[in-house]
Order: C-alpha cells, then structure tokens, then sequence
C-alpha cells in the first residue's frame, strides 16, 4: 500500500516536471554573424480607404492638431514605434498614379479616380514632397512605387530625377520651383506592383523584359525592387531571377506578398468576433510565410548563391473582413490579440530569414487592414500590432542569434502549431529573445539555456490580454497594451520563463 502510494506521488511528480519543462531554448551568441536589418520593420501606406487621409494628413487648416498638415499624435506615435522605412503610394494604387498629378501647389493639382480603393475622387494633396516630408519627419526611410502599369518609362525616369538627381535639369528645376532646393536621398524604388494582378495582369516572361526596361532608365535608384510572387507561385520567382541574372545594376531586391487569410479569399472572417478554430486556423496559415521564404529563397540561391539579392517582403499581414458598417472598399479592420500574435511570428520568421530578407512592409500602418494606428476624426488608437513592432524595436540592426527551440504542440480541432514561436539577436552587449505563446489557454514554462556571453541583469516586456479577441478602441481603457514582465536574473547561462498564455514577450539580458 505505502509502495503503491510512493509510486503514484513519484508519478504525479514526474507528469507535473514535464508538463512545466515542455519548451527548450538554447542560444549561442557566439555563432551571431547576421545583420537583421532595420528594413524588416518597415511599414506601408497606401491611398487607400482613410490611410492617408485622416490617418496620416488632414491639412494645415484642419482643427485636429498637425505639423504641417501632418497629424501630430500620428507622428509622435510612429517615432515612440522607432519605424524605419515607409512604402508608398501603393500597392494597386501604384500603377494607376501619376507622379506629376501630385506637385505643385496643391489647389491646383488635378484630380482622380481612385479606380482600385471605393471609386473615390483623390484631390493629389498628398503627393511627392508631402510624402518626402513626412518620412523626414518621422525619421523613416522611404520606399517609392513607380508606375509600370499604366505608366511610361519615361514618366518613371523623370520621377527618380525629379526626387535625386543634383544636376542641372528640367527635373531639377521643376524640383526647386516647387519649393524643394535640394534633392532627397531616396534609396528604395520599387518598379511595379504586383503586376501579376491589378498592376497589368502580366505574365513573368513580360514583366521581366519590362522591368530590365524601367530599371535601365531609372538611373538615380540606388536600390531597384522588381515586383516578386504572390504567395506560392514560384515560376515567378525562377522566371524574373533567370532574366535578371548578371544583371547586377539592375536589380537588388524581389518582392514577395502574401497575406494570411483564415477562410477565403470571398469569406475571410470578423477581425474581432472569432472562435478558438479561427485562432488557431489563423496563426497555422501564417507559419505559412516559413515555407514561402524558404522555398522562394531556394530559388534565389540558385541564380544568386552569394545571396546580393535581397527578398523584400512589402505586403504582409491578416486580412479580414472590413468592419461592419463601413466602405468595403476602404478594407478598415479592428486589430485584436490574435493580430499580436500574427505580427510576433512573422517578424520572427523574418528575423531568422535575416540572410536573405533585406525589408518588409506591414499592410498597412493607418486605418487598413493590420495597421498599427486606428483614428477617427481627433482621436487616434494604438493597436496590439502597435505594440509588437514597439517591443521588437531592439531587433533592428541587431545580430541574429540563431535559435534552437524544442516545444509543444497546441492543438484543435485538428489544427496543429508549435506552441512557443521566437527569435534573438545581439546588439551594444544586449541580448534580447521575442517569444510568443500561441496557445490561448495554457501558460508554457520555457528552460532558456545561452552560451558564449555571461549575464548580470534581466529585463521582460510582455503583451497579453484576458481574451483572445480583446482589443483597443475610441473611448475605452486599452485592453491590450506593453506592459513590464517580471524575469528573473539567469543562472549559470541557465533561465526559467514562465510564458502566459496568448502572449508575446521579450527577455532582454544585458
């Protein structure tokens, strides 16, 4: 009886040592030798729905307070978020503007039709130097679209002159009329979007000649991005790296999209009113970006072994159905937990894909789809997104340590994803590891073993909220918020983590 009672009390122990035990972390600092570039926390906005507009600019005459036309709680916002790079004007946006619409004074540039976004009229007010002068104010670098869909080489040329060029020209001296003396140091063109859809419909074999074309005459470009894949199509990958081989001026980056959609592309679900299937069906497709560098990378290596070329990843990110209530062709969403997480997983991903992901572009960074900031007339919202892409600030320009992890499995309904998802990098002496529990009921206890460096303080920050669809909104305490994460100081390189429950975090030793 005692010997059956001393083996169910050893049983016990052994299943409770386990189940605390069930995530191993071991890095090696020093193995770091990967640059993870600032570029991979860049951002995207687009004239689309109410980004721009009432989201970034509102004018000088405007009662909501600005710098320059530019909202002020936006501008601080960004700067606090430390972003690095901006991408505009599309997107699908792109490929039907006119470069020449946006210049000038602003009462008497043309306007249009926003063909691609709800059919609204674009009055131009935000054009070349508006842009220009917002990534100075907020300290980003920026990222041009030109125009190969609708647009001529010509028109494309002119554009990069325009922008860069010091010589004595018809560009430059249309640049000095218009206000702007000295040229701006613009290194990210993109030539095209997604010209395999909205940017022309256009068969790889085609857009590859076109792009040799366009990349030839844009002369002051220092960094060309040819438009990549959408998703898994990998003949566009093969097909644009085989006729841009030894084309070396040509071509630093290829752009890759994808989106993680939980149901279809027709049906894609409530941004804030989902189940624990959804959940987990959402965070399964977003894994998914693994497998598409991964693959797309091979590809890449084939035709560029020592890896010049860099995949820029300039659309990313959920994608639900718009809010109820508002223009389906402005694509507003709300921004939950369930966000955080998608964005903590891709930035790792990203992050140990450093070699290869030179940037990547968040869609979108107001009041579109996964956006980092909501606003609505003067208020302004920070979201879950928001505070991920704050916390993981200390990765930029950091050193990748690569990272062995072993975890669980958190499971439903047949769905399937690894429990614990991370990455870490090194910089200025400081170690810091994002991790994130995707399992939305269960906290995971996390045995953290580092090598190479030894440690005399620790640091945590953690994003979590009661529910998996909580979210921050107008005229309500924030739910989900950066918050201080208790850790204590490791041990012989050894370190305990108690990881919550649908939470991300960050350790930081120093």
């Amino acid at each position: 009886m005692k010997m059956n009672l001393f083996f169910s009390i050893m049983l016990l122990f052994l299943v409770s040592t386990a189940a605390l035990a069930q995530t191993k972390i071991s890095l090696h600092t020093d193995q770091a030798k990967t640059k993870i570039n600032k570029e991979i926390y860049g951002h995207f906005a687009e004239h689309l729905g109410r980004c721009i507009y009432g989201g970034i600019y509102v004018g000088q005459d405007s009662e909501i307070p600005n710098i320059r036309g530019f909202r002020e709680d936006v501008v601080f916002a960004l700067k606090e978020m430390e972003i690095p790079l901006l991408r505009w004007p599309g997107g699908c946006f792109a490929d039907t503007y006119h470069w020449k619409d946006g210049i000038g004074p602003q009462h008497e540039r043309p306007s249009m039709v926003n063909v691609h976004w709800g059919g609204v009229t674009e009055d131009n007010s935000f054009g070349t130097h508006e842009f220009l002068d917002f990534c100075e104010l907020i300290e980003a670098e920026p990222y041009i679209n030109l125009n190969v869909g609708s647009g001529t080489v010509r028109e494309a040329s002119e554009w990069v002159e325009y922008v860069t060029s010091k010589n004595i020209s018809p560009m430059t001296d249309l640049r000095k009329q218009n206000g702007r003396e000295e040229p701006w140091e613009v290194k990210y063109w993109g030539i095209g979007n997604e010209n395999w859809g909205c940017g022309g419909d256009m068969t790889p074999e085609y857009y590859a000649d076109l792009y040799r074309q366009f990349a030839s005459y844009a002369r002051g470009a220092s960094y060309k991005i040819a438009c990549g894949a959408s998703d898994y199509d990998y003949n566009w990958t093969d097909v644009l790296m085989k006729k841009t081989q030894n084309k070396q001026h040509l071509i630093q980056g290829l752009s890759l999209h994808y989106y993680t959609i939980t149901h279809n592309w027709s049906h894609k679900g409530s941004a804030t009113d989902f189940n624990e299937k959804e959940w987990v069906t959402t965070l399964d497709k977003t894994l998914n970006m693994d497998e598409l560098i991964t693959k797309h990378s091979t590809i890449m290596d084939k035709y560029d072994p020592e890896k010049r070329i860099g995949l820029i990843v300039d659309e990313w990110g959920n994608w639900f159905d718009v809010e109820p209530g508002t223009n389906p062709g402005f694509l507003y969403q709300q921004n939950t937990m369930r966000d955080a997480l998608v964005a903590g997983i891709n930035l790792n991903i990203f992050n140990q894909h450093a070699d290869r992901v030179k940037m990547s572009n968040i869609a979108q960074t107001v009041n579109v789809l996964q956006s980092v900031i909501l606003t609505k007339d003067e208020q302004m919202v920070l979201t879950p997104t928001y505070y991920v892409f704050k916390m993981y600030a200390a990765h930029q320009e950091a050193t990748l340590i690569p990272m062995n992890l072993e975890t669980s499995r958190y499971e439903f309904e047949g769905r399937s994803v690894p429990t614990v998802h991370g990455s870490a990098s090194t910089k200025d002496g400081v170690v810091s590891i994002t991790l994130c529990n995707l399992n939305p009921n269960q906290a995971e206890q996390v045995a953290l073993t580092i090598t190479g460096q030894e440690f005399s303080t620790c640091a945590g920050q953690i994003i979590t909220a009661k529910n998996m669809n909580d979210y921050n909104d107008f005229d309500q305490e924030e739910k989900v918020s950066l918050q201080t994460f208790d850790v204590k100081k490791p041990k012989n390189g050894n370190l305990s983590i108690d990881l919550p429950a649908k939470s991300v975090v960050l350790i930081q030793l120093q």
